[in-house]
């Protein structure tokens, strides 16, 4: 925690948070942010799987590694050779 914030900042805070939101908002702002959290981190868990199945795939497939890598200026000077 940083050295400016101490627990009577915290309490004011606190406090102003009550008086600005009032009792009942209170427990529906806690449980909106722990939802949006929880979706967060869902997706974040989801993404990060369908990246290793991606890359799994992309390893295991043989055709990834027959294919020959062109460069487009050397494609570029054979036509103009030909020509």
């Amino acid at each position: 925690m940083p050295q400016w914030i101490g627990p009577w900042e915290i309490v004011i805070v606190v406090v102003i948070i009550l008086v600005l939101f009032g009792g009942r908002l209170l427990p529906r702002l806690g449980r909106s942010l722990g939802g949006s959290i929880v979706g967060l981190k869902k997706g974040l868990k989801e993404g990060e799987e369908g990246f290793r199945e991606a890359i799994k795939d992309d390893e295991a497939s043989p055709a990834s590694k027959k294919t020959p890598v062109v460069d487009a200026k050397a494609k570029d000077s054979d036509k103009s050779d030909q020509a």
